[in-house]
């Protein structure tokens, strides 16, 4: 099974999330660096190990889930629609993925169910539940409860390309990502249309994100400390709100003069 049909028969998992902010140049040298102990992700283009993601996120109306992040809260969940782009266009029958995107303390918990745009539409929007696989049935009723409990509503899509690399044999469920061109749309929330939105990260920005669900290998801890890498707090939710000025900006905030 290729890895990326390994990460699509995922429907649950829980992992540590660590996040970085690169330069482009660096993030480039890293990736040289990083070719000797991972793998490229299976999905990617060929040619430059680059695919696409855009989410649309749904929200309350004023903004539950980010008050929920600003308040640090140990116990908080978020709702998107997730496509994985291709050369094809989006249609009604395409599948995607609905998310609950869940923390508790430092876990990241993510539940998801694969259907068509349509039937994701039609469950996120108006309620209406799709024929679902017997084994989703309890993130199928998580996700209709989520909803119509909090009267959620599309609130924006993010985008940005992805290099998505993986552990080899030794380090099976590490995952190591480099988002890029990290942008947000406000309005026009139909993940079939492509327009672009607005950068929510200056475009010389790069953010890192270490996935794994154990240990951070040792290789890589000593990596990170020799390019003297910082942690950040970063959620690409968060920051489309202040970049937009929906919401002040706060300590999740990454200003496009930021030193790294």
């Amino acid at each position: 099974m290729a890895w990326n049909e390994k990460l699509s028969a995922i429907r649950k998992f829980n992992r540590f999330e660590l996040k970085y902010l690169l330069s482009y140049d660096t993030a480039q040298h890293l990736q040289q660096d990083l070719k000797k102990y991972v793998i490229p992700d299976s999905y990617s283009n060929k040619d430059d190990w680059l695919y696409t993601l855009s989410s649309l996120y749904y929200d309350t109306d004023d903004y539950r889930f980010y008050w929920e992040k600003l308040d640090w809260l140990k116990y908080r969940r978020k709702l998107r629609i997730r496509q994985y782009e291709t050369e094809k266009p989006l249609t009604d029958d395409s599948i995607v993925y609905v998310e609950i995107k869940q923390r508790v303390d430092r876990v990241t918990q993510k539940r998801r169910v694969p259907m068509t745009y349509k039937e994701a539409l039609d469950l996120c929007n108006h309620g209406i539940i799709p024929s679902y696989d017997k084994r989703d049935e309890p993130v199928i009723f998580e996700l209709y409860q989520f909803i119509k409990q909090n009267n959620l509503k599309p609130s924006c899509i993010t985008s940005y390309m992805r290099n998505a690399y993986f552990g080899t044999d030794y380090d099976t469920w590490l995952r190591v990502t480099f988002d890029t061109n990290i942008r947000y749309r406000k309005n026009n929330l139909d993940l079939a249309d492509k327009a672009l939105g607005e950068f929510m990260i200056s475009p010389d920005k790069v953010i890192m994100e270490v996935k794994t669900n154990e240990r951070v290998p040792y290789w890589l801890t000593e990596m990170i400390a020799s390019y003297n890498f910082r942690l950040i707090r970063v959620s690409k939710y968060c920051q489309w709100l202040e970049t937009s000025e929906a919401v002040p900006r706060t300590i999740f905030y990454i200003a496009d003069d930021v030193k790294i």
